[in-house]
Order: structure tokens, then sequence, then C-alpha cells
């Protein structure tokens, strides 16, 4: 895996996160680099605008295949430049495409100042500049994210969401873009997981804790937590043996880690190494 770069638009909770590690020598985290889930991201748009649809699969296919996609994603994956993406005021008597986000899901959306950054953004920005349309960026809590596209508020969710049959009942998926799993954060000096090798020794060594389990609300991580072994649409996940913590931001959950409120955190891959990469300097 290559190295997370420095992210330049880190959010202000993890800022203020690393400066309280600085400051008191407080423990810093580690990710457990072993798969627990396997997903894949795609954009959503609303089961009606089938047009709006086949536009974000053409120009996922154009990025694909001239380059571009994997230099956004070496932006913040390898040696690269993150761009500031700036949106536009909503207005209805302009032609806009209005995207519906959850920003502080490092790598993909992430805000500094009014500047958005991340993966999915630039992505949108490149989306609205083929549509020939006005970018505006609505950042909102994560679980509001596809129900503002199935309700029309916004034309488009790009927030890491993950396909899934709950989701699928609401909104028409794009074609994906992104492979993604599920990891474990803890503090770096747990040795919980040392000897662990593959995802079954992980559970069995999260059910032997029997803790408290961070998570961002409404993501595939509270599923993991929770479990849905009973819904014959879910992922099948058997659930652990914890408490649920639900946290608005992913970067809240870690730092209530650090704080000793809860024991882990269960988020995807990507963010996970990036929120550590920030925490630990």
């Amino acid at each position: 895996m290559k190295k997370i770069l420095s992210i330049v638009a880190v959010i202000a909770m993890l800022a203020v996160l690393c400066c309280s590690c600085a400051t008191t020598g407080a423990a810093k985290v580690k990710v457990i680099d072993i798969a627990l889930s396997e997903e894949a991201y795609a954009f959503c748009v609303n089961q009606e605008d089938t047009e709006l649809l086949g536009k974000v699969n053409e120009y996922l296919a154009k990025i694909k295949g001239d380059g571009t996609f994997d230099a956004i994603c070496d932006k913040y994956f390898g040696d690269g430049t993150p761009a500031a993406i700036e949106s536009a005021a909503e207005d209805s008597s302009k032609d806009q495409l209005v995207v519906a986000t959850s920003t502080g899901f490092e790598p993909f959306e992430m805000v500094d100042a009014g500047k958005y950054s991340g993966i999915d953004l630039e992505i949108a920005a490149g989306l609205a500049e083929y549509l020939n349309k006005e970018l505006v960026i609505k950042d909102m809590q994560f679980d509001a994210v596809v129900t503002s596209v199935q309700q029309g508020i916004c034309d488009i969710g790009m927030a890491g969401l993950t396909i899934t049959p709950a989701r699928e009942e609401i909104v028409t998926f794009s074609d994906s873009y992104y492979s993604a799993n599920q990891v474990v954060m803890v503090p770096a000096d747990s040795t919980a997981f040392d000897a662990c090798k593959s995802a079954d020794d992980i559970v069995a060594a999260l059910n032997a804790l029997n803790g408290k389990a961070g998570c961002q609300k409404g993501t595939t991580g509270a599923i993991y937590i929770e479990g849905d072994s009973d819904d014959p649409d879910g992922y099948g996940f058997a659930g652990l043996t914890a408490t649920k913590m639900e946290y608005d931001y992913a970067a809240l959950a870690v730092t209530a880690m650090i704080n000793g409120e809860i024991d882990y955190v269960i988020v995807d891959n990507a963010p996970a190494n990036a929120i550590a990469k920030a925490v630990n300097g």
C-alpha cells in the first residue's frame, strides 16, 4: 500500500486532536491492516434521473481510461498535491450540479476554511465541468446523504458510499469506482491484535475485548459492529460482543478512543490510514 500523503485540508477536529497529542504526549493510534470486509464505492442519483446516471458512468469510464482517476488518487495516496475545490452558492436559476457529501471522511471528502478537497470532490468538480454545470457542494451528516438524493434535494451523492441492497431500494448507484474494506483502529500501545493473521483472528480478539466499539454513524462500520445476519439483503455480518458507540465523524470516534472513552474504532481502510497519518504526524 502506498503511503498516505499528509492531508492539506485536515478538518478542525483532527487539528485539535493532533495539538492535544503533541502537547500532552497522549497515546497515538495504529491501524490493524487486515480486511474485515470487501466493499465497492459508487455515487448515487435519484432513481428517476437516468440521464444523469448515464453521464456519470460515461465520465467515470473517461477518467479511468485517460489516467485522470489515477492522477487524482495519487494526490492522496502518493506524492501529488490535492486541489482546493470551491462550491458556488445554490441558485435555482442557474444550471448547477448539487452534490451531497459528508466531510471528515479523509481522503475522500474534507473541508478547511470553506475550501473542499478529497478524491470524491475532485471527481465532482470534474464531473460538473464535463456536464457544463456549476458545482454546488452541500455538506451534511453522512446518514442524510442518500436521503437527500432520494428526495431530490441534491442531484448526486458523493461521499464514499458503499453499494448496499438497502440503499439500492431508494437510489440508483453508478458504476463502482473504488474498492474498500473495514479495518480496526486501536491505540498505538495495544497488543490485543499482535498475533492476528486473519479476519477471523481479529473478530475473536474483538469479542474477547467485549468493550466499547466506535464508528461513524450510518456507515458500514456501524453495521459491522451491530451485525445484520438476520437481514437477507445485508452483508451477513455476525456482529460483535461490544457496545456500539456512534459518532457524526470517524475522527470524533478516534478522538474518543485516544481519550480512553472507547476501546477501538471500526472504519474504512482509507480514512483509517489518513486519520492515523494526521494524528501520528
